[in-house]
């Protein structure tokens, strides 16, 4: 969501020896180290012109710069602001706003959109109004106003075609494309998707816009879970940024959403290790950027049982301005938190309208109800979900769909009407080559096949998905059926314990599930006996099990 002038081409004025020369020439071939270098060594040889100082702030801006970029940004946007050169002022103005928002700072980028977009409103019709109506479309794609977003991509194209701007037609096919796929025009929205991703590998669009295309297509790979096109494309962008010496910035965005494949694939290791390396490297340049690396980073912890590395990656998304759901509430859940997991999915879930957005949540939200012993609730969730699936038709959806029909089934005793639905979902999953979400319906299936007697299959399901666990580094998640825990613990001995957990006293607890204190007292009495808990130390260490999930050395009494 960037761009800007570029310097001046008059390069018969300087000598090739000229460091300003040289850095002209490494900025138009996108070598932006030796272009900051080069035009370092011009500034403190002279001053230099408009366009020279906004490419130098570009130049730190690749290299991930962003405080040393926006002193040039701003100094280059009120030269031309006093040359009269409004237009491109305002452009230099969305650039500057862009960055402060990359920071985090919202008032000064709220500013500084603002200013832009009072200079274009006193401009005559000019290329630049059409990337102020591209950032009314993300607006109002943001704001899931659909008719709103369609009209500012139409808009977005229409002046691209009027100024022959390769740039603005392909912001306004990848607005286009975006809002078909939200209508659910599946095929025809990753059509112009495609067409948009293919002029963003190329040498025709601005880099920096090209990156705000890159977003979006991955934003809907991911969300319609189409693994084999984000890798295609992650592939693709990544040796376009190879071209670019220095693009750290870019090829971090690159890393985030490979990791993204990466998990979905099953390639753990891969995963966390660009996911480690993106945190490393853009600590203080991409708030969003680096709270959904966060995010994925907490959900391989969990699901490779590391709750408390889990918890502090979801803290860390969650001051990032990200969401940590479903994360978050399958991570309670895993705890035994069974009240703070259906607190946690029903606020994402009343906060979330968008449906593609709603669907992972609603598939938590299914598998959350079991385990709180809302059968109710669950089948809303599977339901919705599978009005959705029916609604985009996409292999990812269809997968989700059927596991929360599934394990809903399975939860409410209708055990062989539970079959078909997990068999469809383990080999859509199969098909999509998710190898974590295939094992879990597997784990299912082995529930199922138990409860009608067929041993044979039972076995078969069980090696086969703890094969895949161990495989991955995962731990098992919690079963699903009612009743049925490694521990022993009933429904009520869960939630007197999580209560516990959560700081109540045996009062607190006893008037909120309108019990004695004694009955209370014999329900944690008989907690600790099944946890192996005995002695002045047993709450404690219920506490921590219910928290950690596992009895730490020292805490059993013989």
């Amino acid at each position: 969501m960037r761009g800007g002038p570029a310097p001046p081409d008059d390069m018969d004025v300087v000598k090739d020896n000229d460091p300003l020369a040289s850095a002209r020439k490494a900025y138009r071939r996108r070598d932006w180290i030796t272009a900051r270098d080069q035009y370092t060594a011009a500034l403190e040889g002279g001053e230099l012109d408009s366009g020279d100082l906004y490419a130098l702030g570009n130049s730190h801006w690749w290299l991930g710069m962003l405080d040393q970029a926006l002193p040039f940004f701003q100094e280059a946007h009120r030269r031309y602001l006093v040359q009269g050169q409004g237009n491109t002022a305002a452009l230099v103005a969305l650039t500057t706003g862009y960055s402060f928002a990359l920071k985090g700072d919202e008032a000064q980028a709220s500013g500084w959109m603002s200013r832009a977009v009072r200079l274009l409103d006193e401009a005559p019709e000019c290329p630049e109004r059409g990337y102020l109506a591209h950032i009314g479309f993300e607006d109002a794609f943001r704001a899931n106003d659909l008719p709103a977003a369609i009209e500012h991509a139409h808009e977005v194209r229409i002046i691209g075609q009027r100024f022959a701007d390769p740039t603005l037609l392909a912001l306004g096919v990848l607005g286009e494309g975006r809002v078909l796929v939200k209508r659910g025009r599946i095929a025809d929205g990753l059509r112009l998707l495609d067409e948009a991703m293919v002029a963003a590998v190329s040498d025709d669009l601005d880099p920096s816009w090209a990156g705000n295309i890159y977003c979006h297509l991955m934003l809907a790979c991911y969300e319609l879970m189409d693994w084999r096109r984000a890798t295609e494309w992650t592939e693709a962008t990544a040796r376009w940024c190879e071209e670019m010496p220095g693009a750290g910035p870019f090829m971090g965005i690159c890393r985030v959403h490979r990791a993204q494949v990466l998990q979905a694939r099953g390639a753990w290791e891969d995963a966390e290790r660009e996911i480690r390396r993106v945190c490393e490297e853009l600590s203080t340049f991409h708030v969003g950027l680096i709270g959904t690396a966060q995010y994925h980073l907490g959900d391989l912890r969990r699901q490779r049982g590391d709750w408390t590395g889990a918890a502090a990656a979801f803290a860390e998304a969650r001051r990032r301005g990200c969401s940590p759901e479903p994360g978050h509430a399958l991570l309670c859940l895993a705890r035994h938190r069974t009240n703070a997991a259906v607190s946690s999915i029903e606020r994402a879930l009343a906060a979330e309208k968008d449906p593609l957005a709603r669907a992972g949540l609603l598939s938590a939200a299914a598998e959350i109800a079991i385990a709180a012993d809302d059968p109710e609730r669950a089948r809303s969730a599977a339901s919705e979900l599978a009005d959705i699936a029916d609604r985009y038709a996409t292999t990812g959806l269809a997968a989700r769909a059927a596991t929360a029909e599934g394990i809903t089934l399975l939860a409410t005793g209708q055990t062989a009407d539970a079959l078909e639905p997990l068999l469809a979902a383990r080999e859509a999953w199969h098909h999509l080559g998710s190898p974590y979400e295939a094992a879990v319906v597997r784990l299912r299936l082995a529930q199922a096949y138990e409860v009608l007697g067929d041993v044979d299959a039972r076995t078969v399901e069980t090696e086969a998905a703890d094969g895949e666990l161990a495989r991955l580094g995962a731990v098992r998640p919690p079963n699903p059926r009612l009743g049925v825990r490694p521990d022993g613990l009933t429904a009520r001995e869960l939630t007197v314990l999580d209560l516990l957990a959560a700081g109540r006293s045996n009062q607190e607890i006893a008037d909120k599930l309108v019990l004695s204190v004694r009955t209370v007292e014999r329900h944690l009495a008989t907690v600790y006996r099944k946890l192996g808990l005995s002695g002045r130390s047993a709450r404690a260490a219920a506490v921590r099990y219910t928290l950690h999930g596992e009895i730490a050395a020292g805490d059993q009494q013989s």
